[in-house]
């Protein structure tokens, strides 16, 4: 899960330092990736009885949060390249 997060903030970081959009939006998409692999990681961790219903919740909203950002950065550079 730490590794997934991780991959999320350094995709954003690496693409922002492409040298076009179309990168940036290459590497947002594969934040959006690691952002789905671990929401895919916090239902099975909750699953199997490693994480309370009450942080999967926490986990969830926040994670909900990142997705709809990236959802925005993703479309405002794609819009911007067509």
């Amino acid at each position: 899960m730490r590794r997934a997060a991780v991959s999320i903030a350094s995709n954003v970081a690496e693409g922002s330092q492409r040298q076009s959009d179309v990168e940036f939006a290459r590497f947002v998409g594969y934040a959006r990736g690691s952002a789905a692999e671990l929401a895919t990681q916090v239902v099975i961790s909750t699953e199997a009885g490693l994480m309370t219903a009450e942080a999967s919740s926490d986990l969830t909203k926040q994670l909900e949060r990142v997705r709809m950002m990236l959802q925005r950065l993703h479309g405002r550079l794609t819009e911007s390249v067509g």
